[in-house]
């Protein structure tokens, strides 16, 4: 039979491995060092797999105890979803939240679904427009939320994800080989578009601009279409793109930062929670699984 993995044990794990120590894990979870140390034998036990290997005097994680990181957090989330959901106040209202389209295709579905099982009384309403003027109409009050791409005058002091920005272009085109490559980038002012633009000037790499669109779905519709490459977040790289590199003549674009603006003012429970939903979901991504999507 397969044995339980005590939730507690996992949160002391985890208190390890964001603390760096078992002397500042104990701090965190309120136990002692020795309560700490017995816990962590405890799992080991459970596992049957050694999770730290001792060098002098500080304990680090052997590969099974990188790898059950990852799971540890899924499944302490879990619980306290779970938990959350029938111990807490039903907060209930509307809440106004603005993403990129880009974002709202790729991930939004997932974190509205988990705050829905949480908070089944909030109503979420999105609008899908462009980083600059969700900031612009944010800092105005017409959005209580909103999740923005970092760039130009967009930055806001609750950063979520750092993120490459890469180079895309059909898997079953070699548009890319064109001496002067068509782009399908998005609106003038946008944050990856002058990325784009000025990596290609800077390495000398002749192009023209095919399509410019500020919708995310027609500027992936030309590439995956072979019309022209574009440059998105890895994160958000779709079945049938291929990603170009250095090696294919296409020089490095760097990363950009993700993060959420409110509105003004004080905020409300519904609010945070749902902050807290973005912020923890945004953090936690797995490329793998939304390129399986």
């Amino acid at each position: 039979m397969i044995p339980n993995l005590d939730v507690d044990l996992l949160k002391t794990f985890l208190a390890i491995a964001d603390t760096g120590s078992f002397t500042r894990a104990a701090g965190e979870v309120n136990k002692t060092q020795s309560a700490v140390s017995m816990q962590m034998k405890r799992l080991e036990d459970v596992l049957a797999r050694p999770l730290f290997a001792r060098d002098g005097r500080l304990s680090r994680f052997t590969p099974d105890g990188e790898r059950l990181i990852e799971f540890a957090r899924r499944m302490v989330s879990l619980n306290d979803e779970a938990v959350s959901a029938f111990t807490k106040p039903e907060l209930t209202g509307t809440i106004r939240f603005g993403t990129p389209d880009d974002y709202a295709d790729r991930f939004l579905p997932e974190i509205l679904a988990r705050f829905s099982r949480t908070h089944p009384l909030v109503t979420v309403d999105v609008e899908c427009v462009n980083s600059t003027i969700l900031f612009e109409r944010t800092r105005r009050g017409e959005f209580d939320l909103s999740l923005v791409s970092f760039g130009c005058e967009v930055v806001t002091d609750e950063p979520v994800r750092r993120e490459p920005l890469v180079w895309v272009s059909s898997a079953r085109h070699s548009t890319h080989l064109l001496d002067q490559v068509p782009l399908a980038i998005s609106h003038a002012g946008c944050e990856w578009r002058g990325k784009a633009l000025s990596a290609l000037e800077s390495a000398g790499r002749r192009y023209r601009i095919a399509y410019s669109s500020p919708n995310s779905n027609a500027v992936n519709a030309a590439v995956k279409a072979g019309l022209a490459i574009g440059a998105i977040p890895d994160l958000c790289v779709q079945p049938g793109m291929k990603v170009l590199t250095e090696k294919d003549g296409f020089p490095s674009l760097g990363t950009f930062d993700i993060g959420m603006v409110r509105k003004p003012g004080r905020g409300n429970s519904a609010i945070d929670a749902l902050a807290r939903h973005v912020s923890d979901s945004m953090a936690n991504l797995n490329p793998a699984m939304i390129a399986a999507e």
